[in-house]
């Protein structure tokens, strides 16, 4: 069975298809390129008669990195060490693959999809017609945006449930995410504005620590304490003055000194909002400004939209018509 998450954007075998690092029929030359984008590894062809037809397509951003890639024969992949800096998410496009992570066991098919955990020793076998997607999170990113939700230092390291279910509503909405993403990442080139990386890893963490459980999941799902008008206010100020640059949710929550949680409590009890929809606010009036100073001709519309973190032209074009009742073509033009 195949994944449908692509049947209306990417197709599968465009995902990616310009960031490709390795295609071999050679078992050593994929076990490198593994090595080089994972960890030391080893892997063996389990049909000593049949040639492996690997392809691996990966691009990394910061603290997280996408890929595509399939074997081409049946393979099993033992890591050398164990994962230390990052996670590894697994999502099959078709095939299958049979996954020992410690003492969990996970059959990982496109409606199961599975997490290796950081310091949790794990084997693939990976099934001849498999082709999967991969995403890999680093630790520290995720573990600096789990204490700033919590207000407080992780006890432990974040231990995920390694069967992901894809088929629930938490995994389609997660699916959809994806869908997003690895749209987004094949369709442009290398050269993505600094805000859109900070909304790309922002989503990906947050989407991952609210649909996969984990040992910290009914702490971050609590009631938290709600945050002083004072704060909300700080942090309204900050957002006008560097709007223009990354900011993401840990960053706000750093700059008034409380935990996420309570950011998320105090704009959604004094503001009716969220910190994030009012960075969007905030940067649709600053496109609009650019845009009426602008002459016709002397910029694009999608140019200034990217540049303040737009990265979905017609997400972009539906919310700015709607906050401001004409198209920013319209605006542009005037």
């Amino acid at each position: 069975m195949e994944s449908l998450v692509f049947s209306a954007i990417t197709p599968p075998e465009v995902v990616l298809s310009r960031f490709e690092v390795c295609h071999t029929h050679d078992l050593e030359e994929a076990r490198r390129c593994g090595e080089r984008i994972f960890c030391e590894n080893r892997l063996r062809n389990l049909d000593t008669k049949g040639a492996i037809n690997a392809r691996f397509y990966y691009r990394g951003l910061e603290g997280i990195g996408v890929g595509r890639l399939g074997f081409g024969g049946d393979v099993t992949i033992e890591p050398g060490t164990v994962l230390d800096s990052f996670y590894l998410i697994q999502m099959p496009i078709r095939g299958q693959e049979r996954i020992e992570c410690g003492d969990q066991r996970v059959l990982s098919t496109s409606n199961m999809g599975s997490i290796l955990n950081a310091h949790v020793p794990f084997r693939i076998n990976h099934s001849n017609g498999t082709e999967k997607l991969i995403m890999r999170v680093d630790r520290s990113l995720l573990e600096r945006h789990c204490q700033q939700h919590l207000g407080r230092t992780l006890r432990k390291g974040i231990e995920f449930q390694a069967g992901m279910p894809l088929d629930t509503e938490q995994g389609r909405l997660w699916m959809r995410m994806v869908g997003w993403l690895y749209d987004s990442l094949s369709a442009n080139d290398e050269h993505l504005p600094p805000l859109l990386y900070a909304q790309f890893e922002q989503t990906v963490v947050t989407m991952l620590l609210t649909c996969q459980p984990h040992n910290y999941s009914a702490e971050l799902c609590a009631d938290g304490p709600s945050i002083a008008p004072s704060f909300v206010k700080r942090v309204e100020r900050y957002i006008e003055e560097h709007a223009h640059e990354p900011i993401s949710i840990v960053d706000m929550a750093e700059h008034a000194g409380v935990s996420s949680r309570s950011l998320f409590t105090g704009f959604r009890r004094f503001r009716n909002t969220s910190p994030m929809l009012y960075l969007k606010e905030v940067r649709l009036r600053y496109v609009q400004e650019e845009l009426q100073r602008q002459s016709f001709g002397a910029t694009t519309v999608t140019a200034v939209a990217f540049h303040w973190g737009f990265s979905h032209l017609g997400h972009f074009t539906t919310d700015y018509k709607r906050r401001f009742g004409e198209s920013p073509s319209e605006t542009l033009a005037r």
